[in-house]
């Protein structure tokens, strides 16, 4: 049975509780914490970023005062296998069955 994990990125909302307006915000705050980020680096990462360092989660978790679980929240969902159902109740017949013609090498004719 397949697991589906999703993730969801909360550092919107705890900067919009926080009272920041704007991505560039987060920059001295950062800078504090010994994380320097250009100014496209930090509107990056408020999307959902793929990958993201121990260091900045840490420093984020800091700079909001929250855990890693309020600024990341986890989903995770059992899939159901799907049955393959065959038209007949008959198996496939299996490889061994099926056996190569053995060649036969004949003397032509012709260059008699």
């Amino acid at each position: 049975m397949k697991i589906q994990v999703r993730y969801q990125w909360q550092l919107p909302v705890l900067m919009a509780k926080a009272g920041y307006r704007k991505t560039t915000d987060l920059i001295e705050p950062l800078a504090d914490r010994g994380i320097v980020l250009s100014r496209t680096q930090v509107y990056r990462l408020t999307r959902d970023p793929e990958r993201i360092s121990l260091q900045l989660l840490a420093a984020l978790c800091d700079i909001f005062d929250v855990g890693v679980d309020e600024l990341i929240t986890v989903e995770s969902q059992r899939l159901r296998a799907v049955r393959k159902r065959r038209v007949n109740e008959e198996s496939p017949p299996l490889l061994e069955s099926y056996r190569p013609v053995r060649a036969r090498i004949v003397a032509d004719p012709d260059d008699a």
